[in-house]
């Protein structure tokens, strides 16, 4: 029987983003090495978490290889909630990695607890880079917060962040027409905090004045604009080791975010 924390009073979220799982031979399975560590880590900890959330570009071509991959890849005990990004394609995320009848339709989840609701948004715009909430989305996201307790705090994740991070690279393909994402929290004052991966660097700032949480990226780090180029590594650090975010909420309602590496030789 696994340990658990005496009298746990916080709920932990695993945050994990842009495993880009490339199944082609040139790749030489290094995408699915370092999702299969990130996610052996998780696996082992000593306690169950109350999340596992993966916010987009899972494959990193859409190929059915690839979701089929990340399927077994992403297997866990925690509860797994995922959303695409813009290397992801609807219909074949809800096919090969959810099991689910293909649909060009906006692929969105939510888990409520007594602790927290978490929902999770499809940000992506099909055959484009850039990301936006679609009405249909924005009407899921407002049905999802309406029907969960008000009192209880809400995490909103997606794939592209809604401002800049000040990196040009990613600043020009991040989520447009925020204003409507702005407008809706206003409404609702138990959002605690916004979640997001798509810039492969852990960051942390604000919008709609709460936290927005970003991810590190699984397969690469994105080089910071004062940090040295290269155009070999297409502006990424790929020896870096993979991260991973955890979220925690206290019994407050208090959001305290810790990011951790992860090694490539766990054994």
């Amino acid at each position: 029987m696994r340990a658990q924390p005496q009298e746990r009073t916080t709920a932990v979220i695993a945050h994990v983003s842009d495993t880009h799982i490339d199944t082609r031979e040139e790749d030489g399975g290094r995408s699915v090495a370092r999702t299969r560590a990130v996610m052996e880590y998780l696996n082992a900890l000593p306690y169950d978490l109350d999340a596992v959330i993966v916010t987009g570009d899972i494959a990193d071509h859409a190929a059915p290889s690839e979701y089929e991959a990340a399927r077994e890849l992403l297997a866990t005990r925690h509860p797994l909630l995922t959303c695409p990004g813009n290397h992801d394609d609807r219909a074949a995320f809800r096919a090969h990695l959810l099991g689910e009848p293909a649909s060009t339709a906006p692929v969105n989840h939510s888990r409520t607890t007594p602790r927290f609701t978490l929902a999770l948004c499809d940000t992506s715009v099909p055959g484009e880079d850039h990301g936006r909430l679609a009405d249909e989305t924005l009407t899921w996201l407002t049905n999802t917060l309406a029907a969960a307790p008000a009192e209880v705090p809400a995490l909103i994740a997606f794939h592209h962040p809604p401002t800049t991070l000040h990196t040009p690279y990613v600043d020009e393909i991040r989520q447009f027409d925020e204003a409507r994402l702005a407008a809706l929290t206003a409404r609702h004052p138990n959002i605690t905090a916004f979640l997001a991966g798509h810039a492969h660097t852990p960051a942390a700032t604000t919008f709609a004045d709460r936290p927005l949480l970003v991810a590190p990226g699984v397969v690469s780090t994105l080089r910071l604009p004062w940090e040295p180029q290269t155009h070999a590594t297409h502006h990424v650090h790929r020896d870096l080791p993979p991260a991973v975010a955890f979220h925690v909420l206290d019994e407050t309602g208090r959001l305290t975010t810790h990011y951790r590496a992860v090694p490539l030789d766990l054994h």
